[in-house]
């Protein structure tokens, strides 16, 4: 997840990616990520028989868990979530354990790559401040919490491997751990250069838990040129947060514009224009050959496929994600659009083993396609239906409505923020309203129907409008809405449109 951000990746993308061999300059889409695509449709195949709950029964004392009913692989935004929905239905004491590779009870991860980078006296983020649930109104969670709640609590010691037939699983330090039902939550790894073109070296960061987020900030409280290679979520964010250090600030891409997974080139080129405005510099269409290295080890620079060089002492790479597997294999992949094949239900192809968030590939019942979603609100929405599904006799299957957003340039004293939002699915043809002055929006259509919607700067009430544009699909008239003088009147046609279908 990553970020408030998201990975939506579209299968050309990365072919095109995957095109540029080592030779010409390594891609910044590395090979070995697998892509996150919202545009695959293939059936699911998992049965819907034989998912009740399995028991066990416990005849040793050499299982190092003391609550086995459940059990939770990961320590993210989603098992944050599920938690706390245990705790509503009264099944969390005594019977449920999280495992993570963390040192911290789970909290809302998008921060890291906002408030969390702010400079020391921009007001940062930091914990225990945005433990999960506070991210959607509820309750902070701090160890304390987990405590209380009777939840088992696993630090520092990550899932290494699982015997099914067992129900058990082994850590990374030797534990062996009993479930009867088992929730893997384990999330998405950043993708990384390879260590043989300095991948590794030190002054170069990935930003994916607190410890890299850290790491990240000692280096800009001494950094004078960051170099952020990827135009996606993660360099966008990253950008924005080093601009309030007052460092010099180049974005490398391999596209042409920023964020090419969502914006259009028109919509693009305004937030290049506001970053410019900030200082940020940009390298469009470029391969990176390798990042260089000083006489200590330190980075140097970035070296690109044609020989040229950026200078930098700190280098953040933000190049995409690779769900997080790891042992769970056996558990059923789906090979299309990577990670954990579940139902609607988010159960696997295991009586017993559910899948949810970052590493799930699960159907998206309002498009009709099987996708993985990168995102803090799938994670927790996907976290709470599988809980409730798992311990009620609740059987809706997830109907989840896309929705991505950023918010960036938050820092005190900054003289703009942003904070776009974008709901439903970026297909057909568009319509831009708007000259950034604060608000744009652009419009979706494809056969004649609204598909998606992204706003920047909204009030709250056209916000909460756009979630029941999107889902409702109204056909709208687009030679209607491109007239529209500004955002509020292009709204104002599509709600309309919204009011016809409902009276008919």
């Amino acid at each position: 997840m990553y970020s408030g951000g998201f990975t939506v990746r579209k299968v050309t993308m990365a072919s095109i990616s995957n095109a540029l061999s080592l030779k010409h300059g390594l891609s910044l889409w590395c090979p070995q990520s697998t892509p996150s695509v919202n545009r695959i449709s293939q059936p699911c195949s998992i049965s819907s028989t034989n998912f009740r709950r399995r028991s066990f029964s416990v005849s040793a004392s050499s299982f190092a868990n003391e609550n086995r009913e459940f059990v939770i692989v990961g320590g993210g935004n989603a098992a944050g979530y599920a938690a706390r929905t245990f705790v509503e239905h009264g099944m969390a004491d005594g019977k449920l354990c999280i495992v993570s590779k963390e040192a911290y009870a789970p909290y809302e991860r998008p921060a890291l790559t906002k408030g969390y980078l702010f400079p020391h006296d921009k007001k940062p983020a930091r914990l225990p401040g945005f433990h999960t649930c506070v991210g959607s109104g509820g309750e902070r969670q701090t160890p304390d919490w987990y405590k209380e709640k009777g939840i088992e609590m696993l630090h520092e010691d990550p899932v290494s491997d699982i015997d099914i037939e067992k129900q058990t699983l082994k850590t990374s330090s030797g534990k062996l751990l009993k479930f009867g039902s088992l929730i893997i939550a384990t999330g998405c790894t950043a993708s990384r250069f390879p260590d043989k073109i300095g991948g590794n070296l030190s002054g170069v960061h990935y930003v994916r838990d607190v410890a890299d987020a850290n790491s990240l900030i000692s280096s800009l409280e001494k950094a004078k040129k960051v170099v952020v290679v990827g135009g996606g979520y993660i360099g966008m964010e990253v950008a924005a947060a080093a601009v309030a250090w007052k460092v010099d600030t180049t974005i490398i891409f391999p596209e042409e514009h920023l964020m090419t997974r969502l914006f259009t080139p028109s919509l693009a080129q305004k937030y290049e224009q506001l970053y410019q405005d900030f200082g940020v510099k940009f390298v469009k269409g470029a391969s990176i050959s390798n990042l260089e290295a000083g006489s200590d080890g330190h980075v140097v620079g970035v070296k690109l496929a044609n020989g040229s060089i950026i200078e930098a002492d700190t280098v953040v790479v933000g190049i995409g994600a690779k769900p997080a597997v790891g042992p769970f294999e056996s558990v059923g992949l789906n090979t299309t659009v990577g990670g954990i094949q579940v139902d609607g239900l988010f159960r696997t192809s295991i009586p017993g083993i559910f899948a949810i968030g970052d590493v799930a590939a699960f159907p998206l019942k309002i498009y009709d396609r099987t996708t993985r979603v990168e995102h803090v609100d799938h994670a927790r929405r996907s976290a709470q239906h599988c809980v409730k599904s798992l311990l009620t006799a609740h059987t809706d299957t997830y109907d989840y409505l896309p929705y991505f957003y950023s918010r960036v340039f938050e820092y005190e004293g900054s003289p703009r923020k942003v904070w776009w939002q974008f709901f439903g699915d970026n297909v057909g043809e568009t319509v831009e309203i708007g000259n950034f002055d604060p608000k744009v929006a652009t419009f979706w259509i494809d056969s004649g129907k609204l598909k998606g919607v992204l706003l920047e700067s909204g009030s709250p009430e056209e916000f909460q409008l756009l979630p029941k544009i999107a889902r409702s699909q109204p056909f709208v008239d687009k030679a209607k809405l491109e007239k529209a003088s500004s955002v509020e009147e292009a709204l104002e046609i599509v709600q309309s449109s919204l009011k016809v279908e409902a009276a008919v």
